[in-house]
């Protein structure tokens, strides 16, 4: 039988009430110890999706999910960097190794692919030989030595989340964005970050298909970091179309490999990279002359040496990564008519990536020749299926070609930083 002060509390939330820091502690404990059932919870998941989580709530939950755990901690000031998801998304692997070449020590945790949208750890264990489950003090010891690691989040940090998650499934309150931000701010915290940058993704290939959507997501995330005590800061960038124009695990792996020796960059990929890494620069404690920081790191090859030397440390080798080669084999998804490409589904052609690399491995995938407002002929080269099958024609479907002018979509909307929520900050505690 569901004991009274569990009753109330969902009475409480059902009806629109807050439940103080204490209430929810006690809830998540006995959630995770097993002496609270799982229907209860279920119901007051739904009522704070319904009704909505204040900032106070959404911390008290935060706090009470990381203390389910273990926690880590590093002697210095490290850096962590969440993406909410997107198609072509290489970006991770990039700006890690180049943060730490700036002197800012990276601890990042990363997640598999969730639906349509890439996972970094399946990119890196594309990578002949490396591992991507560290155990804590691996970890810990490895971003104390060479300054950056990337990992999966260990079992024993944030139990809840990984319970609260599987119940939000199947409870259909996955896009609460009380929740999401609990979760996602949770397991940077234990996993020890004292500075946080949120990628936002915004437009049809995100989960947050809507600005609005996006900003109140990337406000209540920084705003949580900063009431827990983290510097935090949130970029929201489009995700009308893929970001770079490799789609797949080893593909992406690849292109990051290539950005960081040199080679010719996708203007859209780096746009990204240069904003998140001098954005993870700023909130690491290393503000000054940022950007040109991250381009002196780029330009100087410690970037990719810093790359280098975290895939030795994770298992992998110099040989690996540069035996890397994209597939011979391609099919084209060509244009059926004259026009300007007017749109992209990012989601389709991230479904379509996934299959591929699930029936004929890591290096299938799709590389995307063309983008929105450029002007094509019929017969031209839309993009290529890569190292898998011989019928492109689903990846041609995703491109909306039109007669008319399309203007291109600006790939940077906003920043939230957590200076600019001092005051609001201050005004919830009360």
């Amino acid at each position: 039988m569901t004991e009274s002060w569990v009753r109330n509390a969902l009475d409480t939330k059902r009806d629109g009430g807050v439940l103080p820091a204490a209430t929810w502690e006690r809830l998540i404990d006995g959630y995770v110890a097993g002496t609270i059932a799982e229907a209860p919870i279920a119901a007051l998941l739904m009522a704070s999706a319904i009704r909505g989580l204040t900032g106070a709530e959404t911390s008290a939950l935060t706090e009470a999910m990381i203390r389910s755990g273990d926690t880590l901690s590093f002697e210095g000031p490290v850096v962590d960097k969440h993406s909410t998801g997107g198609v072509g998304d290489s970006v991770s692997l990039i700006v890690v190794p180049v943060v730490a070449a700036c002197g800012v020590a990276v601890a990042k945790l990363s997640g598999r692919a969730l639906g349509h949208t890439g996972g970094t750890l399946d990119k890196l264990e594309s990578i002949p030989g490396v591992r991507t489950h560290l155990e804590p003090d691996m970890f810990r010891a490895q971003v104390e030595r060479i300054g950056c690691a990337i990992t999966a989040q260990s079992e024993r940090l944030v139990p809840a989340d990984k319970r609260l998650y599987d119940l939000r499934d199947r409870t259909g309150t996955v896009t609460s964005v009380g929740l999401i931000a609990a979760s996602i701010v949770s397991k940077k915290i234990a996993g020890g970050a004292s500075a946080i940058v949120f990628d936002v993704k915004t437009g049809r290939g995100a989960f947050m298909s809507t600005h609005e959507q996006a900003r109140e997501l990337a406000h209540v995330m920084v705003e949580i970091a900063a009431r827990l005590g983290r510097r935090a800061s949130a970029l929201i960038t489009d995700m009308n179309e893929p970001l770079g124009p490799s789609i797949g695990n080893a593909l992406e792996a690849i292109e990051a490999r290539d950005f960081l020796a040199g080679k010719p960059r996708d203007p859209r990929l780096n746009e990204v990279v240069q904003l998140i890494a001098a954005e993870m620069l700023r909130v690491g404690g290393a503000p000054d002359d940022a950007p040109a920081k991250v381009e002196a790191a780029l330009a100087s090859g410690r970037a990719y040496e810093k790359f280098i030397a975290m895939l030795e440390a994770q298992g992998g080798t110099r040989a690996g990564l540069e035996g890397m080669r994209v597939p011979e084999k391609r099919v084209a998804a060509r244009a059926a008519r004259d026009g300007n490409v007017a749109s992209v589904n990012a989601i389709a052609l991230g479904d379509i990536a996934r299959h591929a690399v699930e029936r004929y491995g890591a290096s299938a995938g799709i590389i995307v020749r063309t983008r929105v407002g450029d002007a094509v002929r019929a017969g031209d080269t839309l993009a290529e299926l890569v190292g898998a099958g011989d019928d492109a024609t689903a990846i041609a479907d995703t491109f909306d070609v039109e007669d008319r002018t399309i203007e291109r979509i600006p790939l940077f909307h906003a920043v939230i930083r957590d200076a600019d929520l001092v005051v609001s900050s201050k005004a919830a505690r009360g």
